[in-house]
């Protein structure tokens, strides 16, 4: 069954442009991984700091193997120095 993965950080000052550059050279690779049916990034229009990714894949399972892929590949240390108050929330379709 397909899950659905929200994300919500904020940007750490200064960080904006880095961040935004980083997820620019990160997406094609998430977008390919296996698993991966979507993925897009918002950002809130009252507080630009605050973001949310909405992701969409065929299952926890993969994208756990997705999420330890990028932390071996030293990913996610390099978005700890841009992101703060990270927050993960796996949401299953309810079926109405």
């Amino acid at each position: 069954m397909a899950c659905q993965v929200i994300l919500e950080f904020r940007i750490k000052d200064g960080c904006h442009d880095e961040l935004k550059a980083q997820f620019r050279q990160f997406l094609p690779d998430t977008r390919a991984f296996d698993g991966c049916i979507s993925i897009y990034l918002v950002q809130d229009q009252t507080d630009p700091t605050q973001m949310l990714i909405i992701e969409m894949w065929d299952s926890k399972d993969k994208y756990e193997k997705y999420l330890e892929w990028r932390s071996e590949q030293g990913d996610m240390s390099l978005l700890e120095t841009m992101w703060e108050s990270p927050s993960w929330r796996f949401l299953d379709f309810w079926g109405v």
